[in-house]
């Protein structure tokens, strides 16, 4: 059954016709614009947040949700939260950040990794859980857009049952267009200097819609975007690369001795991902492998591997991308007691269900009712699209690789940032590694490390020539994704680079 149609908004009460005259006939269209734009403006529906179950008081920043239509007959209703910077609003960047998946909420990008506030887990009695702010938000030096995409992801749905069905390429064209009309609908950030970013399989995404936006600016489409680059966390890039890549990295990271992976690069020459099914002596060693890496945490190698809360693949190297998959029946169970130790980083997760699910949350963010009965971190359904045939999925994944787009942008002004956690098991640095060298843009700055607080925080490399230029980092003892794990550095790592100063 089709989800009910977006409520129509309530425009301005029609005024009387003002008498105007003009003296240049050349600014008439000019002056409609303006208008239609004006009124445009005004009849979309706008909510600013002030207050939140579970914060005390007023918000000590501006929250601002709402739904915006894109697609054929705006069928589909992406969500947004859109937090204004809280230092220069008017000249910091503006950024469109897209969580990973496919199908995972932006809520858990702007609780767990880069937004102003989180959850109190530590003082959590059973009951709505209390929000805490974070001290090294990145929407302290940003405006940022948090972005629900593709269609059924956080609280975003159809209006039809077949705009629910999607891909990656149309996903990017549909987040463009909802660019395209958010900056409509916000004239005063046309200005600042625009990034599109994400993590994860935003990898894949946030290229592609840069790309859209480029050519949109090539071909003149209003309203012209002030792009400067993309940011890029952990990305997943190639779906190859990113797979062939897990043995050398394990291997590297001391969780396989060197007898045998030497035995398996020279049995599977090198290629651990399209084997000969005649090569047993490949696959002997392949199986060997699984059995050391089974039960590694792949979100961060460091710490402990939680099958309460993460349904682990039998077979690490099996799937184009080894995301664990969540078990939402776990979240209605009861949570760790207070005080107790935290074995698992993902035992706080329960919170953001319980607060996510509250009717009075829903209530305060404007979540349009009948649209969700229940939100979810991840939508199976779209994130299965990764290995899923496509009639069993609404999702299909059907960009294998964005290398070429990378190369791209090579030839533009652009300035990219890419960072990556070291212990991150699912988008390895190493494969980031490869690939960005595989560019062929020359070294402006080798490799070196970087510091944050007297403290080696990672390692950086910058390539460039011309008007483009790549940083590119990693985050010591960071996991999937690297801000979750290592918050002042990251913070430190976007200011600097925000900042145009040297990491």
């Amino acid at each position: 059954m089709a989800l009910p149609s977006p409520p129509q908004p309530l425009c301005l009460r029609r005024r009387r016709k003002p008498v105007m005259s003009f003296s240049q006939p050349k600014l008439l269209p000019t002056l409609l614009l303006i208008i239609l734009v004006f009124f445009h403006t005004f009849c979309l529906s706008q909510n600013v947040i002030e207050y939140l179950p579970g914060f005390p008081g007023k918000l000590p920043f501006k929250l601002e949700t709402g739904y915006i239509g894109v697609g054929e007959k705006e069928e589909v209703q992406l969500f947004y939260y859109f937090f204004e910077s809280e230092s220069n609003p008017e000249k910091d960047p503006l950024m469109l950040w897209f969580t990973g998946g496919p199908g995972c909420s932006s809520l858990f990008g702007v609780i767990t990794e880069i937004g102003p506030f989180t959850f109190d887990f530590l003082n959590f009695k059973g009951s709505l859980p209390s929000i805490i702010l974070r001290e090294h938000a990145w929407t302290k030096v940003a405006n940022i857009i948090f972005l629900d995409q593709p269609v059924g992801t956080g609280f975003s749905y159809a209006t039809t049952p077949e705009a629910s069905y999607s891909n990656d390429t149309y996903t990017s064209e549909l987040d463009y267009e909802f660019l395209k009309k958010w900056l409509i609908n916000h004239p005063k950030y046309i200005n600042n200097p625009l990034y599109i970013g994400g993590d994860s399989y935003s990898g894949i995404i946030v290229p592609l819609v840069a790309n859209n936006v480029y050519r949109g600016n090539e071909a003149g489409i209003k309203p012209l975007m002030n792009i400067k680059g993309y940011v890029l966390g952990n990305p997943y890039t190639d779906a190859f690369g990113e797979r062939n890549e897990k043995v050398p990295y394990a291997h590297r990271m001391g969780l396989l001795s060197d007898r045998l992976y030497h035995s398996a690069k020279i049995n599977c020459h090198g290629n651990y991902v399209n084997v000969d099914p005649e090569n047993a002596l490949c696959l002997n060693d392949l199986e060997s492998i699984n059995q050391c890496l089974n039960k590694i945490n792949i979100r961060m190698i460091s710490e402990p591997y939680c099958d309460s809360v993460w349904k682990a693949k039998e077979d690490v190297l099996s799937s184009d991308v080894s995301f664990s998959e969540e078990i939402p029946i776990n979240f209605l169970q009861p949570v760790v007691a207070p005080g107790k130790k935290i074995m698992c980083r993902a035992d706080p997760l329960v919170l953001l269900y319980i607060w996510a699910n509250n009717k009075f949350v829903r209530q305060a963010l404007n979540i349009r009712e009948g649209t969700k009965e229940e939100w979810i971190r991840c939508n199976q359904t779209i994130e299965s699209g990764r290995d899923a045939p496509k009639e069993t999925t609404s999702y299909v994944c059907n960009v294998k690789s964005v290398v070429g787009y990378h190369q791209n942008f090579t030839r533009k002004h652009c300035r990219t940032l890419i960072y990556s956690g070291d212990h991150d098991f699912i988008c390895t640095h190493t494969s980031t590694e490869k690939w960005i060298e595989s560019l062929k843009v020359p070294i402006l700055s080798d490799w070196r490390p970087w510091f944050v607080e007297g403290q080696v925080a990672g390692y950086t490399m910058t390539y460039g020539h011309g008007d483009y230029e790549l940083t590119y980092a990693t985050v010591k003892g960071g996991g999937h994704t690297a801000p979750e794990y290592k918050p002042e550095e990251c913070f430190a790592l976007i200011t600097r680079w925000f900042d145009r100063n040297s990491l």
